[in-house]
């Protein structure tokens, strides 16, 4: 799969394929069933397939910290549009200058110019430019005019209700783990290079892989047992801790994984951490020998749920 990071990136061996655009978050099963939708098409056409994104995601720009935290990081999401066979993953930097594009521009740009379009996937919701005149009717206009035809996404629904990352987020938030499974299609999981940290865990007897955050919000908080990858692509089990650190007066999201019985150096490896189950909410202790009694606890804890 190829990553094209902007316009200014497209040639002419992208144009003429047959796409879809949107935020993509977690790459769950309604987005797979609108991928299906793109692959099947390409296929009857013989036409290479994208999936047009954006980085930061629209309602980031917008609303910043206030927005909802994501299911997935760029990276991860990138490889999950990779692992269901999408060609091409076209990234599109949200900036003033994207968010000031007239509706027409946009077309012209973007479907005409740049891809050349040949079938593009939308939902019947889908608005787009600066002055909200795109559309579903518009899109199937200019499709006449310009020799492109304009498809709906299919929804997928679960329990009567569409599937969707809003629907994703609210799950995990509640810690329902197994339900999020279920609208992800794949156990949820948080990707990230180990980085150097305090290490205050070995000073506490229990080492921890700190995960690198970066500016990703995740939507879980608190202490869960989980199931880590390393780099060599060995799993081991293991207790991890997301949120502040409020004992020791953290003031940015950390991801701290401690794994059973594990020797070596995991500095700069990347860890895929798959959280298994709800432990309890993180909280502030009195101090470091408390946090030391809490953290055996939910090692004990974990081992048992890990069983």
């Amino acid at each position: 799969m190829e990553l094209i990071r902007g316009l200014h990136n497209l040639r002419d061996k992208h144009r003429v394929c047959v796409a879809t655009i949107g935020n993509f978050d977690g790459v769950h099963r309604g987005h797979v069933k609108v991928l299906d939708q793109v692959k099947a098409k390409g296929l009857e056409l013989g036409l290479p397939t994208v999936a047009i994104i954006f980085e930061p995601q629209p309602r980031e720009f917008f609303a910043g910290a206030e927005a909802p935290p994501r299911l997935t990081r760029f990276d991860e999401k990138v490889r999950l549009l990779r692992d269901q066979g999408v060609d091409r993953v076209l990234c599109l930097p949200f900036n003033d200058r994207l968010r000031s594009m007239s509706a027409a521009r946009f077309i012209d740009e973007l479907l005409l110019e740049g891809l050349a379009v040949r079938h593009f996937v939308v939902g019947d919701d889908f608005r787009f430019g600066c002055d909200r005149k795109g559309d579903y009717a518009m899109l199937e206009q200019v499709g006449r005019e310009k020799g492109f035809s304009v498809e709906h996404m299919e929804t997928y629904l679960l329990d009567g209700e569409r599937v969707s990352s809003t629907r994703v987020r609210l799950a995990l938030q509640a810690n329902d783990l197994d339900g999020a499974q279920r609208l992800l299609g794949w156990r949820y999981r948080i990707c990230g290079r180990v980085m150097h940290g305090q290490k205050l865990g070995r000073t506490l007897g229990v080492p921890t892989a700190n995960v690198r955050m970066h500016r990703f919000a995740a939507p879980l908080r608190g202490v869960y047992a989980v199931r880590v990858r390393i780099g060599d692509g060995s799993i081991h089990p293991g207790v991890a801790n997301i949120g502040m650190r409020p004992t020791v007066h953290g003031t940015q999201p950390v991801l701290e994984a401690h794994l059973f019985d594990f020797t070596g150096d995991l500095y700069g490896q990347l860890l895929n951490v798959e959280f298994d189950a709800f432990i309890r909410d993180e909280r502030k202790f009195d101090g470091l020998e408390q946090l030391k009694q809490q953290i055996q606890q939910d090692i004990d804890a974990a081992r048992a749920l890990l069983t």
